[in-house]
């Protein structure tokens, strides 16, 4: 039987039309058919024969990895505008990102959301979903995504996906200098500069460096942010290389947005008042701000020509203060609005740890058999500072004075719980060729965790400890050289509570750790003689005994949750000229509760809150000249719950994006870009009070150098 590739492609392509067009397509993922469109074009999303450590440390291609793998570059970061890291991930298939001041962003994945989808920083987890804020994308090179359980890889957590950021490095050129400066509506504007230079035959440093302003689009709702990343690569000896890497962050937030209030009745779909769209309820003087460093010390060692080393030594420290007026409700004529839930505070978070990597190519029974081995040890430190108020007081939602903290009376800060989490893992991974175009992988971890937890200074410790394994099972086979299928069955492993470096007792005490397992299959192709790529995947994943609220004591915890997700994602690019390509994606996914207790009522049967079914992705670059480049993309996120009771929603939308760059010569390129070209009024993510509401339309220009 012959497999058609070109057929199958313009079938997705069809079912991605009639996605954006119908949007009554069945609930069921029985029903659930798509498309995504991605190719072989340099700036597509798609690679299937590049060799890449995302999702494997074997340095598998996507094609030879029984996963879902996607990854954006700086090319794609470009032509999408990526300001940020969220913006970077969202391009990704399935991905959903919202982002939040001084919140973190809140993440969807394969029907699974905030600490259930792991964020990386060069691979490194910090287990904190606010440490996965916004970034500047100017210092990273690409984002990377792997769908569905990936503990095997990462550690603990992630039973919906792991997103990896990885950071500019020195690379040996002899010189590179690049720069960019834009600005756009809401005084938006950023100057940054990156370079690349050798110092000799051996040893090139980087430095990456970008400051951004913004009034914002909300009222009274400036930032600022300063972004630094420095490296030395350095060749020792033929065989041996080190890196240095530094990196700092430096965030403040005047007055921070955190929402606008939905009107009275809150069932149903939640709706705003459109004249309060640019409203800013927190107080005048409320502050987020955030102090971030990294240190990396990354040495290589070549064995021999199929065996290497690799150790990394890794540091990271965060501040991060927060001053606010954060909850706001309309009475029942939508009348007036009650502000609540003043709160001050300050977090402090310190992890140290160590990786040593061994890898291994060799033969087996006369078949390719490839070999990583590992340890990884760190000591993960958060520490929180919290003082809090209640009701503030009732305002008119058009006339108002915005207050000052100091008016809430909150007094100074006091330390709060201190948790200090100790890990330490041994991995495994292994491809072994059974058959010329069949292959095995496999992976295996193990994570003993030590927790602790102090309330106060001078209050007796809370100690927990957990041991426990995670891994895969996946096979591979080429049908041909451009046609390869795989199927596999991971597991992910997540501690009680899923963070455990702002646990509280209540959510630890005698708690076991919280498993989840996947099934996937799919299919992974080149067509038309390599002018398009494409990928397809299903799966099925179940997360089970996480904690629930006890139905009987809203106190207490019940470790019998279980949730169920199942989906398809497909992504595909292709070249319909040597000038015009296509990047597309498009995910499908049915979550629900199976077992789940929330103020003593059940909820099974429901979709978790802010998980859209569907997501979806189009670009379209055009390059009628040497000198032009034309592109228009658009972004559709199906309507979401607002809360697990299922009685409140959120509405989908569809934003449309276009730039045209105007390349003056080799080093200066022109770019004007359009944000939301239609105006859409929408909301990223929301609560059944208030929900947080999109950037409007904006316009910017950007210059970008090149010398």
């Amino acid at each position: 039987m012959s497999i058609k590739p070109t057929a199958l492609s313009i079938i997705l392509i069809g079912i991605m039309s009639h996605a954006y067009a119908d949007t009554s397509i069945a609930d069921d993922v029985d029903k659930l058919s798509t498309l995504i469109v991605t190719g072989t074009h340099e700036s597509s999303l798609i690679d299937l024969d590049a060799p890449t450590l995302a999702g494997s440390r074997l340095g598998l291609s996507a094609k030879e990895n029984p996963a879902s793998v996607a990854i954006a570059n700086r090319v794609v970061m470009s032509q999408i505008g990526a300001r940020d890291l969220q913006d970077v991930a969202n391009i990704l298939p399935g991905v959903n990102l919202a982002k939040f001041p001084g919140r973190g962003a809140f993440s969807s994945l394969r029907g699974f959301t905030g600490s259930q989808v792991n964020h990386l920083f060069n691979g490194i987890p910090l287990a904190y979903v606010i440490a996965a804020r916004p970034v500047d994308s100017w210092l990273y090179d690409r984002v990377e995504s792997v769908g569905g359980p990936s503990s095997f890889l990462y550690g603990a957590s992630s039973v919906g996906g792991s997103l990896n950021y990885v950071t500019k490095m020195a690379e040996r050129k002899e010189q590179e200098i690049t720069g960019q400066l834009s600005y756009g509506r809401f005084d938006t504007r950023k100057v940054a500069v990156g370079i690349n230079q050798a110092l000799n035959d051996h040893n090139w440093i980087r430095f990456d460096y970008s400051k951004a302003e913004s009034n914002g689009y909300i009222d009274r709702n400036e930032s600022q942010s300063d972004s630094m990343a420095f490296s030395w690569l350095s060749d020792i000896t033929d065989n041996l290389t080190h890196t240095l890497a530094f990196e700092y962050q430096e965030e403040q937030v005047d007055s921070p947005y955190w929402g606008t209030p939905t009107l009275q009745p809150q069932i149903g779909k939640l709706s705003i008042d459109k004249n309060t769209r640019y409203k800013n309820y927190n107080v005048e003087d409320g502050i987020y701000e955030q102090r971030v460093r990294w240190l990396r010390s990354i040495t290589n060692y070549q064995l021999n020509s199929n065996t290497s080393i690799k150790n990394t030594f890794y540091h990271y420290r965060a501040e991060r203060d927060y001053r606010n007026l954060e909850r706001y409700t309309y009475n029942s004529a939508n009348s007036t609005i009650t502000r609540s839930s003043g709160l001050q505070q300050r977090h402090e978070q310190e992890m140290t740890g160590d990786r040593i990597e061994l890898t291994h190519n060799d033969e087996l029974f006369n078949q390719r058999s490839d070999w990583a081995f590992g340890l990884d040890y760190n000591v993960n430190h958060h520490t929180g500072f919290p003082t809090s108020s209640g009701v503030f007081d009732v305002i008119d939602p058009f006339n108002f004075a915005p207050g000052r903290f100091s008016d809430l009376g909150i007094g100074a800060l006091q330390q709060g719980r201190s948790n200090r989490v100790e890990m330490l893992s041994a991995f495994i991974e292994n491809r072994q060729g059974l058959t010329e175009r069949l292959s095995l992988i496999t992976a295996l971890r193990y994570d003993h965790i030590d927790f602790r937890l102090i309330k106060s200074p001078g209050s007796t410790a809370t100690t927990s400890q957990w041991d426990t394994f995670s891994g895969r099972v996946g096979l591979v086979f080429d049908l041909n050289d451009d046609v390869s299928v795989y199927s596999q069955y991971s597991t992910s492993s997540e501690p009680p509570g899923g963070t455990l470096t702002t646990s509280r007792n209540s959510t630890i005490d005698t708690f076991d750790i919280s498993k989840g397992r996947q099934i996937e299959i799919g299919a992974k192709f080149n067509y038309l003689d390599d002018r398009g790529s494409a990928t397809i995947a299903a799966y099925h994943i179940v997360r089970e005994n996480f904690l629930v609220r006890d139905p009987n004591d809203n106190s207490q915890f019940l470790q019998v949750g279980q949730q169920t997700s199942k989906g398809i994602e497909l992504a595909s690019s292709f070249e319909f000229t040597s000038k015009i390509h296509a990047d597309g994606n498009i995910a499908f996914v049915n979550a629900e509760y199976d077992e789940f207790f929330e103020g003593g009522v059940s909820r099974a049967g429901n979709t978790p809150s802010n998980v859209p079914k569907r997501v979806a992705n189009l670009w379209l670059i055009s390059e009628p000249s040497l000198d032009w480049e034309l592109g228009i993309g658009t972004r559709y996120v199906d309507s979401v719950k607002a809360n697990n009771a299922n009685t409140q929603y959120l509405p989908s939308y569809t934003l449309f994006d276009a730039y045209a760059r105007y390349r003056v010569d080799s080093h200066l390129d022109v770019t004007l870009r359009g944000r939301n070209l239609s105006d859409k009024l929408y909301a990223y993510v929301g609560s059944g009070t208030q929900y947080y509401v999109g950037e409007p339309r904006s316009v910017e220009l950007t210059l970008d150098l090149k010398y």
